[in-house]
């Protein structure tokens, strides 16, 4: 069922001067709950004896084309009947001037044949004697059984009868059969409701919402157990909505002078009379609608680590994962311990954690375990808990595989008592790791991990200090309550990390494994790159945030080696204008292009990504800008997602042109439009917050080293100035200038009387190109 622009509504009439975006019926969900309603049409069932009977208006006043849409509906209805003799038979009449019985019930036995024949059923025409057709029924459905089974009469009908209907309908159903009323075109909606059963919300549907109609038929005969659902956890659920008639109404359109009484001159009356005119509107009428809602596939939010869940049908499902998880199932980390390393997580158990901190405790340690754990990995893992006193659940190594010491971390006891973090921290030092004494290269580093969410009650300055001379690497995960005392413990905030909340704290996996393992890294030092960074500066994003984002640039650019040689770095800002904060080659070192970082301008207003994009095309990847020919280059666009829907034809456009581009877009959600943007699937991080930007530099600085190592074609982007032409040869490049033009890159205008140079260039070493001169014939370059 399509979902409609603005309105949560499920269907779009077409009526003669009257607006197509006036739905008729408007159940008032979400489009994901609309979608849920036209899958759970499919998942229900109707296997249990039943003679139904299809009951279609083929008057002139419903149409041809409403006519067909009636039809569609009953072939809809008919996918969910186990039609069969001993089951469900179905039949078909239709009505205009007089009823027509297109098959009777026992005609055909099963749904094939039944749908085939509904397909088959010709437009009549003729007025709307819908009471004649009723008073037909009150003898039989033709070839029912007689009453032995239930008895189901759907008439679908605009509701505008030529003929008295309440009577034979209110006969119908005093003999037990059960009337839906389905509207078809503009339906009248009170005369459906007077031939529908009770209760009356549930036997009233609108047959050009097919999946909608059918879904609520159905969960209407699940109530009786007529039909089911495949999946048990269906439910059926009340939602408001409103139906809409069309009606036309006289208005008043102003005075007119008119006569009363004879025309002879002495009883002449002449008057100001009221005229009018008339027009169609729509009548509003709230209803509640019953519809059936089956879980979805992504209910369960299955997608970790901030992955968007792309629904595939009933039951299956795939994830948009962000960048650094998108190499397991569900986002799950992909993560490995590749280091050699003893790794004691050490839990509160104390009653000022509660058993609810010490439950997440215990998950964040088993998703840990099982993202970075495998038969490759050197690693090995104990758990221990503490509150009075300190007990050693696993110790460090002694699991036979991860399921092992899953099983084993499920089964710790939460104890409550007094926080003793400081006894706990002497004891782990003492015998955490065992009694084994190893030195020297042959001892691997052993780390401690603290998991608490309350303040010790007794002095931890000393024991954590005791535990570090043991050469142990004390390292803390938190609330933000207790972070004072966790640097106290650690002796460093680089050792701490912090979390806000129980989604927060899962978020920091990957960056214990990186703590746990690794040293920041420098970037690709030796590797030439020209690198543009693009920040979004409008007033979506908010001068805080822009602030956060100048940090995470500042820190990822303390990874390159930048000089003139090796790598450049310009910066883009973008908001209420585009500005070139500095070009590529502004400033020839790193402490300068941090300094001009820090001094980048928020601008405020409504930004254009793609009107930036192009900018960095035409004004900053440019040879007579400082971009080198032979160089990788790479632009990286941090947005928060605003501004996005014009960017991905520019986007393009640089690809297309040699020039990488990286998407680090910044949001709860992921929008569409940075999707589009964002072309290749390994070409976006996706970070729930600017905060969380930190936990990204890794990924990105990665991104582009690889990047960089990548294949270049000399001639894109071009080096060639004023539509000269880049031609390749044996490695190298030579431009072919237009007339007027000459120098290595059609950059200087030629003058009168100025002898004609060539020039040829070779790849340099540093990635930077520089052209020799030599007298050559005109109109000649060597290469």
């Amino acid at each position: 069922m399509p979902p409609f622009p603005l309105l949560p509504a499920v269907c779009v009439l077409l009526f003669s001067r009257v607006s197509p975006s006036i739905a008729l019926q408007e159940v008032h969900v979400n489009r994901e709950t609309i979608g849920k309603i036209a899958v759970a049409s499919k998942l229900m069932w109707c296997s249990a004896a039943a003679d139904i009977l299809f009951l279609l208006d083929g008057s002139h006043s419903i149409g041809r084309g409403s006519f067909e849409r009636s039809k569609h509906f009953a072939e809809a209805v008919c996918d969910a009947l186990d039609i069969s003799p001993g089951r469900v038979r179905v039949g078909a009449m239709q009505f205009g001037s007089i009823p027509h019985l297109e098959f009777p019930l026992d005609s055909f036995s099963t749904r094939q044949e039944v749908k085939a024949n509904i397909k088959r059923i010709a437009f009549k025409g003729g007025r709307t004697e819908t009471g004649l057709a009723l008073k037909r029924l009150l003898g039989g459905f033709p070839g029912d059984r007689r009453g032995s089974v239930p008895q189901l009469l759907i008439i679908i009908t605009d509701g505008k009868s030529q003929g008295p209907v309440a009577i034979p309908a209110q006969q119908l159903r005093e003999r037990g059969i059960v009337v839906f009323a389905v509207g078809v075109r503009f339906p009248r909606w009170d005369e459906l409701l007077t031939l529908a059963s009770e209760p009356k919300e549930q036997h009233v549907l609108l047959a050009e919402q097919v999946d909608d109609a059918t879904n609520g038929l159905l969960s209407t005969l699940s109530g009786s157990a007529l039909c089911t659902t495949a999946d048990p956890d269906c439910r059926v659920e009340a939602h408001p909505c409103e139906r809409k008639t069309l009606q036309t109404v006289r208005e008043l359109a102003g005075n007119a002078l008119c006569w009363r009484g004879s025309r002879r001159v002495d009883s002449v009356l002449a008057l100001r009379c009221p005229f009018y005119s008339w027009k169609k509107v729509f009548q509003t009428h709230p209803a509640t609608c019953y519809r059936t809602i089956c879980p979805g596939p992504c209910d369960s939010r299955p997608c970790q680590n901030g992955g968007t869940c792309i629904p595939e049908g009933v039951d299956k499902y795939h994830c948009l994962c962000p960048l650094a998880f998108g190499g397991e199932v569900d986002c799950a980390p992909k993560l490995s311990l590749e280091c050699r390393i003893d790794v004691l997580f050490l839990l509160d158990s104390s009653a000022g954690t509660s058993p609810e901190g010490f439950g997440r405790a215990k998950a964040f340690v088993k998703r840990f375990v099982q993202a970075v754990l495998s038969e490759e990995s050197r690693a090995r893992v104990g758990i221990a808990s503490y509150s009075r006193d300190l007990m050693v659940a696993v110790p460090v190594g002694e699991y036979q595989d991860v399921p092992d010491l899953v099983r084993s971390l499920d089964g710790i006891p939460f104890s409550g008592g007094p926080t003793l973090t400081g006894s706990a921290l002497l004891q782990v030092a003492e015998h955490g790791f065992g009694s084994a004494i190893r030195t020297g290269q042959d001892r691997p580093r052993r780390v401690v991990v603290l998991l608490t969410e309350s303040h010790s009650q007794d002095e931890v300055a000393g024991p954590a200090e005791h535990a570090r001379t043991r050469e142990l690497l004390l390292l803390a995960l938190g609330s933000e309550t207790v972070q004072a005392e966790l640097r106290e413990i650690t002796g460093s905030p680089k050792h701490v990390m912090v979390h806000t909340g129980p989604q927060d704290l899962f978020s920091q996996i990957l960056e214990l494994q990186r703590r746990l393992c690794s040293q920041p890294r420098p970037g690709c030092q030796a590797q030439s790159l020209d690198l543009v960074f693009l920040l979004d500066a409008s007033a979506s994003v908010g001068p805080e945030n822009f602030a956060q984002m100048q940090s995470f640039v500042r820190k990822c650019t303390l990874r390159f080696e930048v000089n003139p040689d090796v790598t450049q770095v310009g910066l883009v800002v973008y908001g209420s204008q585009v500005q070139t904060a500095f070009g590529l080659d502004t400033h020839p070192t790193r402490a300068a292009v941090l300094r001009a970082l820090s001094q980048a301008p928020y601008l405020g207003g409504v930004g254009s990504a793609g009107t930036a994009l192009l900018h960095i095309d035409g004004k900053v990847m440019t040879v007579q800008r400082g971009a080198r020919p032979g160089v990788p280059k790479a632009v990286v666009m941090l947005t928060g997602g605003s501004g996005a829907e014009d960017a991905a034809v520019p986007a393009q456009k640089l690809r297309n042109n040699g020039i990488s581009v990286l998407v680090v877009s910044v949001g709860a959600v992921l929008r569409e439009a940075v999707r589009r943007l964002a072309g290749p699937w390994d070409s976006l991080i996706h970070v729930a917050a600017y905060s969380d930007l930190r936990y990204h530099q890794d990924v990105l600085v990665e991104w582009l080293c690889r990047e960089a190592k990548r294949a270049v074609n000399l001639c894109k982007p071009s080096p060639c100035m004023h539509e000269g032409a880049c031609v390749l040869r044996n490695g190298s490049y030579r431009c072919e200038c237009r007339a007027g033009w000459e120098g290595p890159h059609c950059e200087k205008h030629i003058l009168r009387g100025d002898a004609p140079v060539a020039y040829s260039f070779h790849q340099q070493p540093t990635g930077r190109q520089r052209p020799t001169p030599s007298q050559q014939a005109p109109g000649h370059l060597r290469v």
